[in-house]
């Protein structure tokens, strides 16, 4: 019977794995992995306690040829005033109402109706965008 060699044949596989060269991985895994970390928990924090405000229309109707009701959706920061910009436009498009509302409530969703004054029938309302308001 043949002798059963129980390693590799030395010298022809090159050496075996270097210390230095595994403690260098390890060390940039972990130099890696906590930067990884570091971006989740900053992207999460910025992402719940920004001031950002967003807003939608949720339904309009007009009540009159002159007004137009909203029902609005705005999701904010608890302490944050916010100012949204409304517009209302007819059947051909052409706007008819433009205004300011501005959120004070101290919630971080408001849902409000308002009323805008228009100079003819508003067929829709749309919301142009939602900002924190000057403090100054």
């Amino acid at each position: 019977m043949a002798a059963v060699r129980e390693g590799l044949p030395e010298g022809r596989y090159g050496r075996g794995a270097d210390a230095r060269a595994d403690r260098r991985l390890k060390i940039i895994g972990l130099v890696l992995g906590v930067l990884a970390l570091g971006g989740v928990g900053w992207f999460g924090w910025h992402s719940v306690a920004s001031t950002d405000v967003s807003g939608e229309v949720i339904k309009s109707r007009a009540v009159s040829d002159q007004a137009v009701e909203i029902h609005l959706e705005v999701r904010k920061g608890a302490g944050t005033v916010a100012v949204c910009t409304l517009r209302s436009v007819d059947e051909d498009h052409t706007e008819v109402g433009r205004m300011d509302v501005t959120l004070r409530d101290h919630k971080k969703q408001v849902d409000t109706v308002v009323t805008m004054r228009t100079t003819h029938r508003g067929q829709t309302a749309e919301l142009l965008g939602c900002k924190p308001a000057d403090q100054g």
